[in-house]
């Protein structure tokens, strides 16, 4: 039975939920299944004010009879229901339908009974008895999902085995240089710098280099300066000789030597102690290596691809990188830009990683919701690409259904773009007052977000609000400028006045009765408090 006091968390934090425009699609349909008529009665109470359709079943077979006629958007139901196990019915819920929705409910939890409930596909758990706000907010946040499922979805077809083979992938301006650039320096021999920030995948252009060039089919070696200890360097490098120093049992042939004809790719060369650096020095020079324990000059042919995500040049001026040797790594620098100086590319690199992905795990998740391939468009990838390509795992292991929800994704990534819905695309969230209780505070969305920090700056301020706009414009064909601002600077002023219409016209500059408009037309809360 729902109560007032609060139950242990679910695996969710609580969100504060609040009612929005409904959709212009069908009103959604709940099903309850529990053998307990009392709770039944308190989510009846808990939705009735809410833009759904309430189903009952007081059994897994009735609940399955009901899910198979209904097909509903979301079901809650209980773990245990008599002689009826729970889980067992979720088993054949999904089976009839493997997108579908349903939250677990039990008063009995324990850690098997959740790792059970979420391996076989459950959105949730929650334990009885609930807590009111939590269990709004998740409902609110399953209802969002159930509906993401059911949009046209961005990429619904699979890319071909050639395309999964592809080890660069981009179709921006800023990649379209790099490819040319590419395919310029990999027939040579020539000494390639590449420099970026991490994650932007220097080791893929240095492949990309050897795959195109002239030495295709000689070896091809990466090693990491950075994660090798300065003292085993050199040797893991140019090899060393037996005893030359503690521990060197035998003669041992370094990379140089092994890559002879090849291309070696040397990754963060901007943490290459000094001394290493001028036996690489030598290299470029002479084509000469030593190993560690003997001065015995021996001929090497090595092509040499380096990479760094630091600015070379002010570590010279800082000491700690040669300067003879930046100029004979910076023959020809290839910088790749971040994630987020060509965001044109995140669909395509969305769609390359799910496909990569489905070639281990083919039951995973083939699409992506337009709301949640929106939100990677916005999130500016401190991490770039790499921090990119583990988002899109992390979602198709959380993923429940066939597409990759908004929910799926990490709270840092779809924090910017959760709460921009406008009223042509918004979904419905259950309601404080709908529970009798007093109103939730409202998360105000980016773009009134935007437009508080602007009324607090200067005009600048106001200027990148306004910029922030029409990035979201430019990303979403369905946000309406206007009024989506029109909505924020109401719902923003109603706030600052605590709900008092009068108020909040005057701040606004506006007629009340102009004001009663536009609460009725964006279907806003006349009692509202935002944080």
């Amino acid at each position: 039975m729902i109560t007032g006091a609060p139950g242990s968390p679910s695996k969710r934090p609580a969100q504060p939920s609040t009612m929005v425009p409904p959709s212009s699609e069908a009103r959604q349909t709940v099903l309850i299944i529990d053998d307990e008529k009392d709770v039944h009665y308190s989510f009846r109470r808990l939705l009735e004010k809410e833009p759904l359709d309430i189903l009952s079943a007081d059994s897994g077979d009735e609940g399955i009879r009901q899910a198979r006629k209904a097909n509903p958007d979301l079901i809650v139901m209980d773990i245990r229901m008599g002689q009826t196990n729970g889980l067992d019915t979720l088993k054949e819920l999904r089976q009839i339908n493997p997108k579908q929705v349903v939250i677990m409910m039990t008063a009995y939890g324990t850690s098997q009974t959740a790792i059970e409930a979420m391996k076989l596909g459950a959105y949730d758990y929650v334990l009885k008895p609930f807590d009111i706000p939590q269990l709004k907010g998740l409902l609110s946040e399953a209802l969002s999902a159930a509906q993401a499922m059911k949009q046209i979805v961005a990429f619904p077809t699979k890319l071909n085995a050639e395309e999964i083979r592809q080890t660069i992938v981009g179709n921006s301006s800023a990649m379209q240089q790099v490819y040319k650039l590419i395919g310029q320096v990999a027939p040579t021999s020539t000494t390639i710098l590449i420099t970026g920030e991490s994650g932007t995948g220097k080791e893929l252009v240095a492949r990309a280099i050897y795959q195109n060039g002239a030495r295709l089919g000689k070896p091809f070696i990466a090693i990491n300066c950075a994660a090798i200890p300065e003292n085993l360097l050199e040797s893991e490098l140019f090899g060393h000789e037996k005893g030359a120093f503690t521990g060197a049992l035998a003669q041992r042939i370094g990379k140089f030597e092994q890559c002879d004809g090849g291309t070696l790719f040397l990754d963060e060369i901007g943490d290459m102690p000094l001394t290493t650096q001028t036996k690489i020095l030598r290299v470029l020079q002479e084509g000469e290596i030593s190993r560690v324990g003997n001065n015995q000059s021996i001929k090497t042919d090595v092509r040499i691809i380096a990479a760094t995500n630091k600015d070379l040049w002010q570590a010279v001026q800082r000491k700690e990188f040669r300067e003879d040797l930046f100029y004979r790594l910076n023959v020809v620098r290839l910088n790749l830009p971040p994630l987020r100086e060509r965001t044109t590319d995140v669909p395509m690199l969305a769609a390359y990683f799910i496909n990569k992905f489905r070639l281990k795990h083919p039951a995973g998740p083939s699409q992506i919701a337009t709301d949640a391939l929106a939100a990677i468009q916005q999130y500016p990838w401190p991490g770039n690409v790499r921090e990119l390509e583990n988002c899109i795992q992390r979602a198709m292991v959380l993923a429940t259904g066939n597409t990759i929800t908004l929910a799926n994704l990490p709270e840092e990534v779809s924090r910017g773009h959760r709460n921009n819905v406008t009223s042509s695309g918004s979904l419905p969230k259950i309601s404080s007052e709908s529970a009798g209780s007093a109103p939730q505070p409202t998360p105000t969305t980016d773009a009134s977000s935007a437009l508080a920090k602007s009324a607090d700056s200067d005009k600048t301020g106001l200027a990148q609000a306004i910029e922030a706009l029409f990035d979201f414009a430019r990303n979403d064909k369905h946000f309406k400028i206007i009024d989506a601002a029109e909505r924020e600077l109401i719902v923003r002023a109603l706030a600052e006045t605590a709900g008092n219409q009068v108020q909040a016209a005057k701040l606004l500059g506006i007629t009340r009765a102009t004001l009663r408009k536009r609460v009725d037309k964006f279907g806003i809360q006349k009692r509202m408090a935002i944080d």
